[in-house]
């Protein structure tokens, strides 16, 4: 996430920093116009992400204390106390550097998954992990860090005090709202760099841009949140939304998105994006500054421009421009941030490899991009590849349409062969990394398709908690045995279906495909949907808002007294016969607490609420299935 030491400001503040950003980009003008810019070599990196799961498979908000005793540099925090980040040592583009890099990897996820056990987690490599829940998404499990704290109030200031609204449509549908920036904790990545000279930055910009679209459309991994099934990489729609600050107004305008793909090629520079970045883009944080930059220059220093990489840290382009100084030396690098984290390490880095085999190979192969590629057709290929994995149909070079497993197999893979070739990458590691893509793409099993996969053979009545953990579980044996997502087996149900730990909330196994009714609706329409679903107990809604409940016991009344024949039925509405104060608990309410409430109230349901909207309903049947589950567990003696 960057800078640590940084705040929220007031607006006199926030002009004094803009001021600091433009003089940082006048500097940063000399130092490309003096060729300060480093050169001739070739670098490659790349940044992990992780979820800390704890034995139940939920978020382990542990990271604090898993860094305290891992003390290891490369590890650092993320946005929530859930995540990690490890940064990874720059490799030279040459000989084995794609094995150097999946050895540090391994090696650094070994030191987490110690210092996590430490602590009674786990370390889960998933773009979306399974098991999260909108009520891990607080802000007690943000990391304590000013950076953090200050970037949730400016992004809700900037959108007006309104909810981050969410909408994604896959094969379910997922609507919310959330009052943080938390949602951007919800997605993981494994983020690979690739340093360039100056002189090249746009032309290997523009060709990045275009190779995302079909090395993502292999990669794809998160394709569940919340339980529901939506797009092969749902991090892309998620992040979009996780961090918009425009509100109404600036939508009717159609003002662009800090999360985006961009709108057209780079033209000449690398100024170009950080220009338009701040051109178009509020300041959101600000820190202190030691650093005159004109100065640093005048002694012939390399300035740092920490106010420019500040904002440029703030703005989320899947491709980013980075600017950094090492050992004195300043360097441009083209950050890819669209790549989930996991499945597995070997995955990650046959991704890695074949994107910058791509960018190596079609670069040779063709000298400028935007004379063989229209913009428009590049970001429709990014976007057609996040929603669809290897079933997205993607515009190439020569103006044709290609199923994206047909052009990886027949077209890209031989190309990426060539571009890492071209760079003296060992023969070995080349058909090991190319040849993982190659499997994956071959057998059409990305550990998105896995996951959908997997779900769609678990029981259909299997509580929606327990299969998300049945995917959780499955993974994590995966990934410590290191194996590519293609030879894994479909999660098994039974693994996970029967512990306890599957029903200490209601969240858990609580029934949310509800049928409801409105206050006016007619009681004989509720008495049918009883009739009709096998239900005892219909929630009342309105615009969302739980206002009531009816019970079967309360439509038998109605029957006795001689109410509900023809043409009572034609009079009566919902809202005269329902409860209108019903006892609710919420998602996070202990099974235990809700077995004897419904004793003591003497109640056969009780909706299941966050805030005023439904949720969900728990009913004795329920009970009466967790309490067959955990006894038949016990008899068996598991």
């Amino acid at each position: 996430m960057g800078e640590q030491e940084v705040t929220g400001a007031d607006d006199a503040e926030l002009r004094a920093f803009m001021r600091a950003i433009l003089a940082d980009v006048h500097a940063f003008e000399q130092v490309i116009e003096r060729g300060m810019i480093e050169s001739g070599v070739r670098r490659i990196g790349a940044e992990q992400e992780m979820f800390l799961v704890d034995r139940t498979l939920s978020v382990a908000p542990v990271a604090t204390q898993v860094l305290e005793t891992a003390n290891d540099p490369r590890l650092t925090t993320e946005l929530a106390q859930f995540n990690l980040e490890a940064n990874l040592s720059p490799q030279d583009f040459t000989g084995g550097c794609l094995r150097a890099l999946e050895t540090e990897v391994e090696e650094v996820l070994g030191v987490a998954r110690k210092a996590a056990a430490a602590h009674d987690a786990k370390v889960v490599l998933s773009g979306i992990l399974p098991t999260l829940r909108k009520p891990d998404l607080v802000m007690s499990n943000m990391t304590p860090l000013p950076r953090y704290f200050a970037l949730n109030r400016a992004m809700q200031r900037m959108r007006g005090g309104q909810d981050f609204h969410v909408l994604i449509k896959g094969k379910d549908e997922l609507e919310l709202t959330h009052d943080n920036v938390m949602l951007e904790a919800a997605n993981t990545s494994f983020q690979i760099h690739f340093q360039v000279e100056a002189g090249e930055f746009a032309r290997l910009y523009n060709l990045a841009q275009v190779v995302t679209a079909p090395v993502l459309a292999s990669s794809v991994n998160s394709p569940v949140l919340m339980g529901k099934r939506l797009w092969n990489e749902t991090r892309v729609a998620l992040f979009h939304h996780s961090v918009d600050t425009r509100n109404e107004a600036h939508k009717a305008r159609s003002a662009r998105p800090r999360v985006g793909f961009g709108d057209r090629w780079v033209e000449d520079s690398v100024l170009e994006i950080f220009r338009e970045d701040i051109a178009r883009f509020r300041v959101v944080l600000s820190t202190s500054l030691d650093e005159d930059p004109m100065e640093s220059l005048r002694q012939g220093k390399a300035p740092e421009l920490k106010a420019l990489r500040l904002h440029n840290g703030t703005v989320y382009r899947w491709n980013r421009a980075c600017y950094g100084v090492a050992n004195g030396v300043p360097h441009l690098r083209i950050e890819n941030r669209a790549l989930p984290a996991g499945p597995s390490v070997v995955d990650e880095v046959g991704s890695a490899a074949f994107y910058f085999g791509l960018m190596s190979g079609l670069g040779d192969q063709v000298s400028d991009i935007r004379k063989a590629m229209d913009f428009d057709d590049a970001k429709h290929n990014f976007f057609s590849s996040a929603r669809y994995g290897l079933d997205a149909r993607l515009t190439w070079i020569d103006g044709r349409t290609y199923d994206a497993s047909k052009l990886i197999l027949d077209t890209l893979l031989p190309l990426a062969r060539a571009g890492l070739q071209a760079h003296a990458i060992d023969v070995a590691d080349i058909d090991r990394y190319l040849g993982v893509v190659e499997d994956r793409v071959r057998e059409g099993v990305t550990g998105a398709r896995w996951a959908i996969q997997s779900l769609a053979q678990m029981p259909v009545d299997g509580p929606r908690d327990v299969r998300s953990r049945a995917l959780t579980h499955a993974m994590l044996e995966h990934q410590e045995a290191g194996d590519p997502v293609h030879t894994w087996k479909p999660a098994a149900f039974e693994k996970v279906s029967d512990v306890r730990e599957n029903y200490l909330t209601v969240g858990q196994f609580m029934t949310t495909d509800l049928f409801t009714v409105h206050p006016e609706d007619l009681v004989d329409l509720a008495a049918s949907l009883m009739d009709w679903e096998r239900i005892r107990h219909v929630p009342v809604e309105d615009e969302g808002k739980l206002v009531g409940l009816i019970s079967h016991r309360a439509v038998l009344r109605l029957v006795a007294r001689g109410h509900l024949d023809r043409a009572g039925a034609e009079k009566v509405a919902v809202r005269e016969i329902m409860r209108t104060d019903p006892i609710t608990v919420e998602p996070g309410t202990t099974t235990l607490e809700v077995l004897q409430l419904m004793r003591d109230k003497k109640v056969g349901s009780v909706p299941v609420v966050e805030g005023d909207k439904l949720v969900g309903i728990v009913t004795e049947h329920d009970l009466i299935e967790v309490s067959s589950r955990l006894l038949d567990n016990y008899l068996r003696g598991e």
